[in-house]
């Protein structure tokens, strides 16, 4: 459910941008940049803090990004920020939550994340998205980069990149087990790819 939008087709622009918190900057650069080039008039930051980035900076992962956006050129006035969640179920269910309370109730939600995490993103909103609201339309993106291009000194080296995507794919079947997220077919291809990983790439 990651699809990389263009310009070209402004006639699907959504109520607003959802960037999910984390340790990499370049979600909030990419969610900014959605904003600047007309997809919403409002854009909203989600996270406190999670496993990748407690201790990492001295403020909340949405305060960190509203920076990055504003440095970007998106106005402080069309942003929102939700600095309580630590884990994605968390930024959908505190997200909206504060919506709510502004009495916004979107429709068609984009949603930013990293680009090795946009199906376990989509599962989750699924399932941690209001019943009430199930009629939202979401679509999940990310910034469009090469897995070699991707690790930076934010999120590490390809293998601490490849170790958390073999933990995240192990997670969404955890977690669609545990009801977190709807279930996602895994074609049989990426679970030999996921043994193969985990046995020779990971700690």
């Amino acid at each position: 459910m990651t699809i990389n939008l263009s310009a070209a087709s402004l006639e699907t622009n959504r109520d607003i941008i959802i960037g999910l918190g984390s340790h990499d900057p370049r979600v909030a650069e990419e969610a900014a940049r959605l904003f600047l080039d007309g997809w919403a008039e409002t854009l909203m930051f989600s996270g406190k803090s999670g496993n990748l980035t407690k201790g990492k900076w001295d403020k909340p992962e949405a305060e960190i990004f509203y920076d990055i956006a504003v440095s970007m050129g998106v106005p402080p006035t069309s942003i929102l920020l939700e600095t309580d969640s630590t884990n994605t179920g968390e930024n959908f269910k505190f997200c909206y939550e504060k919506l709510k309370q502004l009495k916004i109730v979107p429709k068609r939600i984009i949603v930013v994340q990293k680009p090795h995490m946009g199906r376990r993103t989509f599962a989750t909103f699924k399932k941690q998205w209001p019943q009430e609201a199930n009629d939202t339309e979401v679509i999940v993106t990310s910034q469009n980069i090469s897995l070699l291009r991707y690790p930076s000194d934010c999120v590490g080296d390809l293998k601490d990149v490849i170790t958390v995507t073999v933990g995240y794919l192990q997670r969404m079947q955890i977690y669609a087990a545990l009801g977190y997220q709807i279930p996602q077919e895994i074609p049989d291809s990426v679970t030999k790819a996921y043994i193969y990983l985990k046995k020779h790439w990971v700690l």
